[in-house]
């Protein structure tokens, strides 16, 4: 990031062109003023600024393709050892701290903390009805902005309700972890108290309470408060707002965006383009053509660029009549010598693609470039990703293992058709490998593997390449360290 980084982003993003998050909650421009301090005098204001900070959500694409080339999931793909070198590096666990990619990573979640800092810093100006409801929603997406920073670098810098300014860099350290995680825990508290249900509030692509509990029950599972945790999952899945689709195949395509599973989808609509230089820009999802069969003929797929290709292991993992191994796995050789399609091979080509985020002809005709502006939604907090983080809280927490495993069960009772491939009736550390191996074949592709094998102590043994005490967070960009003038330290093993 440049000097003017940290405050910059937020300056263009609030003077900025257009932004839309949702299909339906935000398909309108965003005129926004220079001149921040005559802002926020009506509740449109407040609304427009809330948009901006919903549109950072579009670049968590690349959150969730790291977090699966990170792990043992996915191998890098592409067209070869140079393509999207920070990928490659990522992938090989040789990145350093001046890796592009995890540059891009930090400087978007941070101009999204930047956005809500924005409204926050102003919060008092404007008195209107809603307002309560505006401010938790803005809290929420700053406590997910920041929740994906600290999962990645660590300890940030944090600046309370108010703007970075130019020189913070060199004023402002970087908070701890238990100090961000304090911070996350106090935005998703005030957004549980103060946000509406899915039923109050069916607006497609707004932070609900239902969203809210979810991620501080996960953001609780991440520290290891496992009664806390538990609490949190407990009261969302008692309030049966939410239900398992029974398609497993119906989740990830257009038709079955926004369903009774979803608990919180960044919203993608496609409408815009975008080009290699600004892909932030996008109102697309771009990992969904970086996840497409390279040079593919034939009437289902596009072609895309062979990134993020799923690993024999994982293919592996999946049991014998399972039916979401041919919704997340596309075994690209079966399926052309079934179709009579040719395809090229790509770099670390494995014969696999992640089809949950794959680019398809003709599903929505209403946008042309289904790498660059495909509308295809990121299912960010899914209910079956709930019953299990519900189960390992119970487990792992000695809370209640009976509960663990009916948890447990409802997700594989979908994965299988039946109630014959119930989990056997184990307890203890046995049911925790048991948890942790079901959320590994049921939410493969979804960007989640690399940070659960991180905080279980398990990315040594499983990932190639990880160096303990070192890869379990990755380095603040080189730029920051360097214009902090000695105010931020790198993280181990990367100076």
């Amino acid at each position: 990031m440049k000097k003017y980084s940290l405050y910059t982003l937020l300056l263009l993003a609030v003077a900025a062109s257009t932004v839309s998050c949702s299909d339906e909650f935000v398909d309108r421009k965003a005129p926004y003023s220079l001149d921040s301090e005559n802002y926020f005098n009506s509740e449109s204001d407040y609304n427009q600024a809330l948009i901006g900070a919903y549109d950072m959500l579009h670049s968590t694409y690349l959150n969730v393709m790291m977090g699966e080339i990170a792990s043992d999931n996915t191998a890098s793909g592409g067209e070869s050892a140079i393509d999207v070198i920070g990928i490659q590096q990522i992938d090989d666990m040789i990145h350093t701290q001046a890796n592009p990619q995890l540059k891009n990573l930090w400087d978007w979640m941070f101009a999204g903390v930047q956005r809500c800092n924005y409204i926050l810093e102003f919060k008092d100006k404007t008195d209107f009805t809603n307002k309560p409801q505006v401010i938790a929603e803005t809290r929420f997406l700053r406590a997910y902005y920041h929740f994906e920073l600290v999962k990645w670098f660590g300890g940030i810098p944090l600046n309370g309700d108010k703007r970075f300014s130019v020189d913070d860099v060199t004023r402002v350290p970087r908070s701890s972890v238990q100090e961000v995680y304090a911070s996350i825990e106090a935005d998703l508290q005030y957004a549980v108290a103060n946000l509406k249900t899915k039923a109050e509030n069916p607006v497609k692509g707004r932070a609900t309470k239902g969203a809210a509990q979810a991620l501080l029950g996960k953001v609780y599972l991440y520290q290891d408060k496992y009664v806390n945790a538990s609490n949190v999952f407990e009261d969302l899945i008692s309030t049966a707002s939410y239900s398992l689709e029974s398609n497993y195949n119906s989740i990830f395509k257009l038709a079955g965006e926004n369903n009774n599973e979803s608990v919180f989808e960044v919203q993608y609509s496609g409408e815009e383009g975008a080009s290699f230089d600004c892909l932030q820009c996008s109102e697309g999802n771009v990992a969904v053509g970086f996840n497409g069969v390279r040079n593919i003929t034939g009437n289902e797929f596009e072609s895309g660029y062979s990134f993020n290709v799923p690993r024999q292991e994982v293919v592996d993992a999946f049991e014998i009549g399972d039916r979401r191994k041919d919704v997340a796995i596309l075994d690209i050789v079966a399926y052309a010598a079934a179709n009579s399609i040719s395809y090229g091979v790509g770099y670390k080509h494995t014969g696999y693609f992640n089809r949950k985020y794959i680019p398809r002809k003709g599903e929505d005709p209403n946008y042309g470039d289904q790498n660059l502006t495909n509308s295809n939604n990121y299912r960010a907090i899914r209910y079956a990703d709930v019953l299990l983080m519900a189960a390992e809280a119970f487990n792992r927490g000695g809370i209640d293992d009976t509960k663990a495993r009916n948890y447990l069960n409802e997700v594989r009772r979908r994965a299988f058709g039946d109630n014959n491939h119930d989990a056997p009736t184990v307890s203890g550390v046995n049911l925790t490998e048991l948890i942790l191996a079901e959320r590994r074949v049921e939410l493969v592709g979804e960007g989640h593997r690399f940070f659960d094998l991180v905080r279980t102590g398990k990315a040594a043994a499983e990932i190639e390449g990880f160096t303990s005490g070192k890869n379990e967070l990755f380095p603040i960009p080189i730029e920051e360290i360097q214009f902090s003038n000695g105010n931020w330290q790198q993280n181990p093993g990367y100076n």
